[in-house]
């Protein structure tokens, strides 16, 4: 049985709303999209919704106790909470560098975490 659903694309800064007629995970009809990149979201939605996370993990001996993490490609959103837990248990020694991996390979995904500043040592 077809479904309306209705989604907000993320794939640039203008966020169309963009309303689907889906059926399970097949997009059958869909409209207020104002690029080809709106399709391809919304499929991606209903066959394996990935996010970007952004977050922080503590430093040790840093001018900061802080340091911001990004993955380096969006992640399976249903393991988003699962890393996020994984990086609450690290802690980077300063110095550290722009880009450093804080997690390799993250959870099997050939996603890393990576720091998106350097911090320097107290």
């Amino acid at each position: 049985m077809a479904e309306q659903r209705e989604f907000i694309c993320v794939t640039c800064p203008v966020g169309c709303s963009i309303e689907a007629l889906v059926e399970g995970q097949e997009l059958i009809e869909m409209r207020g999209q104002a690029c080809g990149r709106g399709e391809h979201f919304v499929q991606e939605e209903l066959t394996d919704p990935r996010r970007m996370l952004t977050t922080t993990v503590r430093v040790r001996g840093g001018t900061l106790p802080l340091v911001p993490v990004r993955s380096s490609a969006p992640l399976p959103q249903h393991l988003l909470m699962e890393v996020a837990r994984a990086l609450r248990q690290v802690e980077l020694e300063a110095p550290v560098q722009e880009h450093q991996v804080v997690l390799e390979n993250v959870f099997d995904t050939q996603v890393d975490i990576v720091t998106s500043r350097p911090l320097n040592a107290a």
